[in-house]
């Protein structure tokens, strides 16, 4: 056994003896551990004395040559981290970690959780950070953030992340969890299911069947970061009408009323129960806040289902979007998303559901609810997959969508037969790109534009690589409704398996922002004026991206960003490293993903055209969205909306809506400028609604808007948009 004792110094000169041999307690060891548990390594104890003793022997032999027995901090930090040549991320953490700037990270720390405490956070507009609760998931979600930044990422995609070329969404949650997915809640509902150690039967009438959806929706959102959507809730609720309807028809057939009265009666208490249904959701949505401190982001998606109830349930639900909530005055909510699935062999003029199209098109005019998905269109995977297959791809979260997953072949067909499956699929995050950035970057180096994008695009393949790699060490009791209860494809897990079978058929986003400043710092044109540069730039990507797919066989995808509070983040990163360049970082905004800039004086079939060109080159996530300023002008809406449909979009309508808390006075006319102060009666007690991205979100409430500061200056620069 090995005599030789060793004197180890720390950075501050504490001397730590060592001799694995004898030593009770190997400190090396626990080291080894700790720096594994960071990054969440999965690595044995067998494996950690392998290092333990290899590290040992070199010291050994070190010592055998000069007599050392002591040695200096930075001696034998690099003989450990040649011990650990074979654990590359667990070696990077120990490295990082014993670096001397990162002894400042705790401070850092504190001074975030101060300004959360005091001034609270409007990174999210779906963040509510007055709250205790929210400002405890802030603070959790900084600290998660700064270990994964600091720790998970290698040297090189830690620079790249903090000199701002890329940006790595929801770092605080991408280690836990999965981002956005479309829910199975009809396969969760079928047969019973069970939720918080309860077994819960499946509902017999309406009114249980919104209960369990609320419920459901609530608990499984919670274990997500990200967009919730319920697909089609319109034909999934349409079998608990029919139940509902048998009960109340017997009832009233049991107190004596003939048929078509009892069958009339049936009816009018089912729409009475599908009204109040609808109502419970947007309370429950918009008042019960979730432990990541924001509420649950769900959509649901509707407007297909021919049948009786499924057509009544489309009617109440856009009847009590468009009344809205509130003790005195009703003012609309903002969840849940309402999405209208188009098809114009159906919903085009003179078809069985033209009405339903009509009533949607009314309470978008009215509270910008209803957006518009084209299943039919001209062009675009969704209308593509739905005419071919009979397939809807509900978007998920403000607008990220699915790619083409075959139920039998996954990545290909089987065969002619196979069809492709979306709903239970979701994504593992996002990261997106700094286009403007990595352009000036190559002018700066003298370097060819695509040899950097090339790098950042590596860069950030190896993040997503890695994402999925620790989710797949998932175990399934992570989120029981999701991974075990059917609420995804292929999430019929026991409690202790691995959830890495159903990550295959996930998707993981390349994000792309500020295609109008690119082009600007290209040849000092907008998209309206040029845009060619921008186009070229898109196709070199997704070219790009279905190579990583056929080698990485992960569905990769390139995603229109919704810069929340990206689009201010990025363009102070230009500056800090550009400087201040005309129509490319004079703002205190980039544009958001291919849109045009939001101060051009362009008509919306205009937007429509220009924004089109772009529309195939981000299947990973896209809408486009048109600004109202005549909203009362019903049938123009109607036919911008048309035309949107024609094209393919997933179409949204901007409205910038005001209400007066105190009078009621109620305000839709975008061509002016919204009372800060209320016309009719004078107070200081406005709420205003706006469009963050993909989402509404209120701009000011109780005097205050959740939105950032980048937002906010871009709503005041608002023309087309």
């Amino acid at each position: 056994m090995p005599k030789k004792n060793f004197v180890l110094l720390t950075r501050e000169g504490k001397e730590n003896s060592y001799n694995p041999h004898i030593e009770k307690i190997d400190w090396i060891k626990i080291l080894i551990r700790k720096d594994a548990d960071i990054i969440l390594e999965q690595i044995s104890e067998e494996e950690i004395e392998r290092i333990d003793l290899d590290f040992y022997n070199m010291l050994c032999r070190i010592s055998e040559k000069t007599g050392k027995i002591r040695f200096e901090n930075w001696e034998w930090r690099e003989c450990l981290r040649e011990a650990m040549k074979g654990y590359p991320r667990v070696c990077n953490a120990f490295m990082y970690a014993h670096e001397k700037e990162n002894a400042q990270l705790f401070g850092r720390i504190c001074d975030r959780m101060k300004e959360i405490v005091v001034d609270g956070d409007r990174s999210n507009g779906s963040v509510d950070s007055n709250l205790a609760s929210s400002k405890r998931a802030l603070i959790v979600d900084e600290v998660e953030r700064t270990i994964y930044s600091n720790y998970q990422l290698t040297p090189a995609q830690r620079k790249a992340l903090n000199d701002g070329y890329i940006y790595i969404h929801d770092m605080g949650h991408r280690r836990d969890t999965i981002n956005c997915c479309l829910f199975d809640m009809e396969n969760v509902l079928t047969d019973g299911f069970e939720m918080g150690d309860m077994w819960h039967e499946e509902p017999n009438t309406l009114n249980e069947a919104f209960d369990a959806i609320a419920n459901i929706s609530i608990n499984a959102a919670a274990q997500i970061y990200g967009g919730f959507t319920i697909p089609q809730i319109d034909e999934l609720l349409s079998k608990y009408a029919a139940k509902s309807y048998d009960y109340y028809y017997s009832e009233f057939k049991d107190l004596g009323v003939d048929k078509e009265l009892a069958s009339a009666k049936a009816d009018e208490n089912v729409e009475r129960d599908y009204m109040r249904g609808f109502s419970a959701l947007e309370v429950k949505f918009n008042s019960i806040i979730s432990p990541r401190g924001d509420y649950p982001f769900i959509t649901i998606s509707l407007g297909l289902g021919m049948d009786k109830y499924s057509k009544m349930a489309v009617r109440c639900a856009l009847e009590v979007r468009r009344k809205g909530h509130g003790k005195d005055f009703k003012k609309p909510v903002l969840f849940p998303k309402l999405v209208f699935l188009y098809d114009k062999n159906l919903h085009g003029e003179g078809k069985d559901l033209y009405d339903l199209f009509q009533a949607a098109i009314k309470c978008s005019s009215e509270v910008m609810y209803p957006e518009y998905l084209s299943l039919t269109g001209e062009s675009g995977i969704v209308s593509e997959v739905y005419k071919r297959y009979n397939k809807v791809i509900s978007p998920m979260c403000c607008r990220a969508f699915l790619t083409k997953w075959f139920e039998r072949g996954g990545e290909e067909p089987a065969d002619n037969e196979d069809t492709p499956v979306f709903i239970g699929r979701f994504n593992i995050g996002v990261v997106s790109l700094n286009l403007p950035m990595i352009l000036a970057k190559s002018r700066e180096d003298g370097e060819d534009f695509y040899k950097v994008l090339d790098y950042y695009l590596e860069l950030t393949r190896q993040i997503h690589k890695e994402t999925y790699r620790f989710l797949s060490e998932k175990k399934a009791h992570t989120n029981p409704l999701a991974f075990m209860q059917g609420g995804l494809h292929g999430g019929n897990l026991k409690s202790d398996d691995k959830i890495e079978p159903l990550l295959k058929s996930a998707t993981a986003s390349y994000g792309i922002t500020a295609l109008n400043e690119l082009q600007r710092l290209y040849n000092k044109k907008s998209l309206v004026e040029d845009g060619e540069f921008a186009l070229e730039t898109m196709k070199y990507i997704n070219k790009k991206i279905s190579e990583f797919i056929a080698e990485d066989h992960i569905q990769y995808c390139v995603y229109g960003t919704p810069a929340e509070s990206l689009c201010g983040k990025q363009v102070k990163y230009f500056k800090k490293k550009f400087g201040k360049i005309e129509n490319v970082s004079d703002r205190d905004y980039f544009s958001n993903s291919f849109h045009c800039h939001v101060s051009e004086e362009i008509s919306p079939i205009e937007k429509q055209d220009y924004e089109a060109r772009f529309w195939n080159y981000v299947n990973g996530g896209k809408i486009q969205y048109i600004r109202i300023d005549y909203p009362k002008n019903i049938e123009a809406i109607e036919t911008f909306v048309k035309r949107a449909m024609e094209i393919g979009f997933y179409e949204g309508l901007n409205i910038s809506l005001a209400y007066c808390d105190n009078c009621g006075f109620h305000w839709n006319n975008t061509r002016n400028v919204r009372p800060e102060i209320c016309p009719k009666c004078k107070k200081n007690e406005m709420t205003l609604i706006d469009r963050m991205c993909g989402y509404i979100a209120f701009s000011r409430l109780n005097g205050k808007s959740r939105l950032n500061d980048a937002k906010m200056s871009e709503i005041k620069d608002r023309i087309c948009m």
